[in-house]
């Protein structure tokens, strides 16, 4: 989707609006969509506005990019919104060679947050249903202490993250108290992606000592770093968790006694 030859025209058509909620994403665009680009064409065109909603998430390649916009200069542009509480965050990529941009207005009311990255400002969305987290550097469990108080309603959650987690807590020397207050609960979750994910952040949502699921829950994951991870489906401790998934989808190659895998996930569905 292209900003001004498609969202522009289209806003043109509304200029008599009093209410607006914007939800987008545009990719493979030149530079990140700012305040200036909302003032300009929303704004400044619809004079009837009373009330703005918008989240808008901007993908740009930084292959022959020399000066990368900072935070601080997408917030610059965000000056004139005195009214109104906005969030930005930005984000490089660079094995990736892409750069994105998320500029909100707070509260947050839609029902996705997409690409959350360690750079992830705190705060609640209790709207959020589905959430994705990616980046290039590791996720630690504080991260998702974090995202389950923040997102305390999400039913969906993605992970893509292929970097180890640096530091790994040695649970198993903390007291029965200390452990409560580090567990991670999901009230809600139903469905968990965990592909593509090293091998951490499949033990981080398994490991009963780490994370706390309801039941009912669908996962997708590799075969081989669940393998791995539930040392070849007898460690105890992903017992529990692994007690509550009713579906499973296996990605990669699947090579195992499945009669072990069924008995190890005694509720779930396997495809």
């Amino acid at each position: 989707m292209y900003y001004n030859e498609l969202v522009v025209p289209l806003l043109n058509r509304m200029s008599n609006l009093e209410k607006l909620s914007l939800d987008l994403t545009i990719i493979e665009i030149e530079r990140f969509i700012n305040g200036n680009d909302l003032k300009e064409n929303i704004l400044n065109r619809m004079p009837q506005l009373n009330q703005f909603t918008f989240s808008i998430r901007s993908v740009i390649s930084i292959n022959d990019q020399m000066n990368f916009l900072s935070q601080e200069d997408i917030e610059e542009t965000f000056k004139d919104f005195q009214y109104m509480k906005i969030i930005s965050r930005v984000d490089y990529f660079l094995k990736e060679n892409e750069g994105q941009c998320h500029v909100y207005s707070y509260p947050f009311v839609m029902q996705h947050y997409e690409n959350i990255t360690n750079n992830f400002p705190d705060g609640l969305y209790p709207y959020v249903r589905v959430i994705s987290l990616y980046d290039e550097h590791p996720f630690e469990h504080e991260f998702f202490l974090q995202i389950s108080q923040s997102f305390p309603f999400m039913q969906k959650l993605s992970l893509s993250n292929r970097y180890a987690q640096k530091n790994k807590q040695s649970y198993k020397s903390m007291n029965d108290d200390d452990q409560n207050l580090l567990i991670v609960t999901y009230c809600y979750l139903t469905e968990l992606y965990l592909e593509p994910a090293h091998d951490d952040y499949i033990e981080e949502f398994l490991c009963n000592t780490k994370t706390c699921l309801q039941n009912d829950i669908i996962l997708q994951v590799d075969f081989k770093s669940l393998e791995r991870v539930t040392y070849g489906f007898t460690r105890d401790d992903t017992r529990i968790n692994c007690g509550k998934i009713n579906k499973m989808y296996l990605r990669g190659i699947v090579e195992c006694d499945c009669k072990s895998v069924q008995d190890y996930f005694p509720f779930a569905k396997i495809i």
